[in-house]
């Protein structure tokens, strides 16, 4: 299919103001796994209206336009839509309810040629009512079936560098069979992770795991492993898919470093299969995430 990149470039996004509830960041992290103990009260404020606490990553799922991509005008072969990489840098801690107002701009389009695709950069910022900006999100997108336009190749952002060695944190966090079909309810509704005739038309046998939600199983971890599941602590989660989860796979999650900058990336254990690769991770001590 052929698209027009100026077009797209220019394409204007009316802002979109969410009033969202305790019951939704409940529902989110419900669709992370969050709250498979109910006698964990390390989660339980996650899912539980006393003392609730809001996942960090669900800052991804708020103020969205909606599958614009899917829309006729954009010319994109919206089946075969692979998310490529994920951003998002809190200015401040997510509140468990509140209103944002979420403005999106295409950033830029480059022409991976007519085997690959094109890649969409996005960048979505959260603010609150009164201008103060919350959250900047920012995600690339591979729209497999439209490269060849002509446009620029390159270069893509570099990816960060893993280290080497034994990680100094493991996580494992299981998924369910339903996990798509729960997670989907919080916003992402492409039927590539419902409809099995959808997803065999994209190229999978049956329908895939949201990227963001492995992305926030991935938060689920970290918070665990190196923020004692206080979300104030995690400032910033960047990072890129490299294979699909399928639900019912467990998660691992392997990361270096104690604060600061944190490597990490996450494997379908099943499959021994890197899904969440370049990982990177803001996270303060102890101390400096209280003063």
């Amino acid at each position: 299919m052929t698209i027009d990149p100026d077009k797209l470039l220019r394409r204007h996004f009316e802002p979109v103001e969410q009033a969202y509830t305790s019951k939704d960041s409940i529902l989110y992290a419900l669709g992370l796994g969050f709250g498979r103990d109910p006698l964990d009260a390390r989660e339980l404020p996650f899912v539980y209206e006393e003392r609730q606490l809001a996942v960090p990553t669900q800052a991804a799922v708020l103020g969205y336009p909606g599958f614009w991509m899917k829309e006729p005008d954009t010319g994109i072969d919206w089946r075969k839509v692979l998310h490529a990489s994920q951003s998002v840098q809190l200015h401040r801690p997510l509140a468990p309810a509140g209103t944002v107002i979420g403005r999106t701009r295409v950033k830029n389009i480059l022409d991976k040629g007519p085997d690959v695709g094109a890649l969409f950069f996005v960048e979505r910022t959260l603010e609150t009512r009164d201008g103060s900006l919350l959250a900047t999100v920012e995600q690339a997108v591979m729209a497999r079936g439209n490269g060849g336009f002509g446009g620029a190749s390159g270069p893509s952002p570099a990816a960060v560098k893993m280290p080497e060695g034994t990680p100094d944190h493991v996580c494992d966090l299981p998924t369910l069979p339903s996990q798509a079909l729960l997670y989907r309810l919080s916003g992402d509704l492409n039927p590539l992770h419902a409809d099995p005739e959808v997803a065999r038309s994209g190229g999978f046998d049956r329908p895939i795991l949201h990227g963001l939600c492995s992305y926030g199983i991935a938060c689920h971890a970290l918070l665990r492993m190196l923020c004692d599941y206080d979300p104030a602590r995690l400032k910033r989660i960047d990072v890129r898919f490299s294979a699909p989860v399928y639900p019912g796979e467990t998660i691992r999650v392997e990361s270096w470093g104690t604060h600061g900058e944190i490597r990490f990336r996450a494997t379908a254990l099943e499959r021994q299969t890197v899904v969440l690769n370049n990982g990177l991770a803001i996270v303060d001590d102890a101390k400096g995430a209280s003063a």
